[in-house]
């Protein structure tokens, strides 16, 4: 008798608690070999993709060699048309027509295609004591100190006065120089030691090695190396130091894609956030054949410092699109935009090991449990959040559990902690119901972050059922 009411206790707590289970304990060996064959082309994608502009490139042209064609105002569409359109380089919108008349609405998924980096400032270069220098401005939320001692690549694109537009890529290759912020030694660190952080390392002293040599052209003037790194330039891309103006160049680790732990699971890189979540929105609508509604793929700009400006979630770039689709099939924007759902497609904190005092295990999302969703992020007491409303996020569960879907909730850590927030609350302000769902990161906002290869997949296989059945 004992023994039956323990399985029947056992029995209850599995029906009645929520307690998910390792994602390897759930699926096959077939889901296992395909989440690391996709994790594989992931790496290379990161690899090649470490701005903006990288990635609206590669997402261009992954879409032009399916079929998908450039979206001019006015084009004649019909379902299973695919187009794409370009924002100044930064974003790029991907949609298929779907059967459905876009009054009942769109399925679309946004995700960001910016990560923390250091920035080139307008007039860079300096001298100073035997040493020329990059004059930076940091970009996004990270630790400063991070980004001293560590290889740097400089990346991206001048464009001359008149227009040239000339990339820049130096640290990519093996027998390319990388270039580096410097670090005090321990020995005359006595007084940085004791200031905080934040004090201890500024955005001011974030200045990249650039060169040592001075000029033969001028030994008796001043700034000769500055002189030398400016000739160099010269010759090897034709630019001048006026032309930094119209630049933008960033320098970022200069470290690549590599698998992590001995079972090869996790994958350490750059630029997780938020790459791999855009990275698995691309391929999700990539998969794309003919879907019931109308599928839309955005991958935004600006979102580490707010959304703001032409390229981020809150210019009028998306709704200007959306709203010559809705024109085409004579459907007013706010009519599909009510009936719309889409997924702000970003990552989730992991709950670490190693810092458990600022994570809630019930509710941080975890390693290899899948896909994260999560319902709101704001910070204290929810502000500067959009909450998903219950029947959304309903809908969702029946959706992702009825195709095998593996995944979990999440949160930003312990209440009053931190806090964070996302493209969610832009779209939600479009009267569009909006809800984070992405992969979660350990060391997230670090020039090395690690993710897991199996809610890679997962998060690609809930963003292309939801394309295909939501």
């Amino acid at each position: 008798m004992a023994e039956n009411n323990k399985d029947k206790a056992k029995e209850l707590k599995k029906k009645l608690f929520y307690n998910p289970e390792n994602g390897y304990d759930r699926i096959s060996k077939e889901d296992r070999d395909a989440a690391f064959a996709f994790s594989r082309d992931y790496a290379s994608f990161l690899d090649l993709c470490k701005t903006e502009t990288e990635c609206v490139d590669f997402s261009k042209k992954l879409a032009e060699d399916l079929g998908y064609r450039p979206f001019i105002r006015g084009m004649r569409l019909a379902p299973g048309d695919k187009v794409y359109i370009v924002n100044r380089t930064k974003s790029v919108i991907l949609a298929v027509i779907g059967r459905q008349n876009l009054s009942f609405g769109a399925n679309l998924v946004g995700a960001h295609i910016d990560s923390p980096r250091i920035d080139v400032r307008t007039i860079p270069l300096y001298e100073d004591t035997g040493i020329c220098l990059f004059k930076t401005h940091y970009y996004g939320g990270i630790k400063k100190y991070q980004w001293t001692s560590l290889p740097l690549e400089l990346r991206g694109v001048v464009v001359k006065r008149d227009g040239t537009r000339i990339p820049v890529s130096v640290g990519s290759k093996p027998s390319d120089p990388v270039f580096v912020i410097t670090d005090l030694l321990p020995h005359l660190a006595g007084e940085q030691m004791k200031k905080s952080l934040s004090e201890a390392f500024t955005g001011e002293g974030l200045n990249v090695i650039a060169g040592t040599i001075p000029s033969n052209a001028d030994k008796d003037g001043s700034d000769r190396i500055k002189l030398a790194v400016m000739e160099y330039l010269f010759e090897t891309y034709g630019i001048t130091e006026h032309d930094f103006i119209s630049a933008d160049l960033s320098f970022v680790p200069a470290l690549y894609a590599k698998d992590v732990g001995f079972d090869r699971s996790l994958i350490g890189a750059y630029g997780h956030d938020d790459r791999v979540c855009a990275y698995a929105a691309l391929q999700a609508i990539l998969s794309m054949k003919v879907p019931e509604r109308t599928s839309v793929c955005l991958l935004a700009d600006k979102e580490e410092i707010g959304s703001d400006g032409t390229t981020g979630i809150q210019s009028q770039f998306l709704d200007t699109f959306m709203e010559d689709l809705c024109m085409s099939q004579n459907v007013l924007l706010r009519q599909c935009y009510e009936r719309s759902a889409c997924l702000s497609a970003d990552v989730a904190n992991a709950f670490d090991p190693n810092y458990p005092e600022v994570s809630e295990k019930r509710n941080d999302a975890r390693i290899n449990l899948g896909a994260v969703l999560t319902k709101y992020t704001g910070s204290r007491g929810k502000s500067g959040t959009s909450e998903a409303g219950a029947d959304f996020v309903s809908r969702l569960r029946r959706l992702f559990d009825q195709y095998h879907i593996v995944w979990q909730t999440g949160q930003l850590g312990k209440v009053d902690i931190g806090g964070g927030g996302t493209i969610a609350k832009f779209m939600a302000n479009r009267n569009i119901d909006t809800i984070d769902m992405g992969v979660a990161v350990l060391s997230m906002h670090a020039p090395f972050e690690v993710i897991s290869k199996l809610d890679l997949y997962m998060t690609y296989r809930a963003f292309f059922e939801f394309y295909s059945h939501f």
